[in-house]
């Protein structure tokens, strides 16, 4: 017992333990026009880790498609708002009602234009970085301060980013789409039972060609 003041110490050193994820919400843009182009990839993850574990997304809430079900044996709601991507934070703030869940309890999935084709990036907050969707949730939960996972679908300049980011994609994007869809949805299966931390070190990889990390 003589050793216990210091192990609370230690664990206070740390900081408290971070929150369970309880509600995945994919970024995108509804209806057929949209499907298949990069702005809507948050859907596309959340379609695909649904399939993985049962998960019916069909059931419309607070401006949403929700599913609920396990992940990972961990019970969580997957939601794509309805909204078109520049609104989804008033869907967003609904669902954090509506479930009774705190930001730091959501992990968010979008489209990143800074980061290279494939590439996976998992933080556990931070800005917007010019994504308007972000924004958009971060401006109406009042907070930046819920876990992102971000996937690159350029890291290059792009002349038009909007014409970009909703065009569809392209032969060879095509053809990796499967295996990223597939890699991201093992990434946001992590974050929801491995945690942020153990996750980011597991998938923040550099892409191919890179010389540094992207930040």
């Amino acid at each position: 017992m003589e050793d216990q003041p210091q192990v609370v110490a230690q664990e206070q050193a740390r900081g408290p333990a971070p929150l369970p994820i309880r509600l995945v919400v994919g970024l995108g843009n509804p209806g057929l026009r949209y499907r298949n182009t990069p702005h809507s990839l948050g859907f596309m993850v959340v379609d695909r880790l649904a399939a993985r574990h049962g998960i019916k997304v069909s059931q419309k809430q607070c401006q949403a498609l929700v599913g609920a079900g396990l992940v990972e044996g961990r019970p969580v709601v997957l939601a794509k708002p309805q909204t078109y991507m520049n609104l989804s934070g008033y869907s967003v703030r609904e669902l954090l009602g509506r479930y009774e869940a705190s930001s730091g309890e959501m992990l968010v999935i979008y489209d990143d234009l800074d980061l290279p084709w494939k590439t996976l990036r998992i933080r556990a907050q931070g800005s917007a970085g010019g994504h308007h969707g972000v924004e958009s949730v971060i401006r109406e939960i009042g907070s930046p301060e819920f876990v992102r996972l971000r996937l690159g679908i350029a890291g290059y300049r792009v002349e038009n980013g909007a014409k970009f980011v909703l065009s569809r994609f392209g032969r060879e994007q095509k053809k990796d789409l499967d295996e990223l869809l597939d890699e991201a949805a093992a990434a946001a299966e992590s974050i929801i039972s491995a945690g942020v931390e153990t996750s980011m070190a597991r998938y923040n990889r550099r892409a191919r060609g890179q010389q540094i990390e992207e930040e």
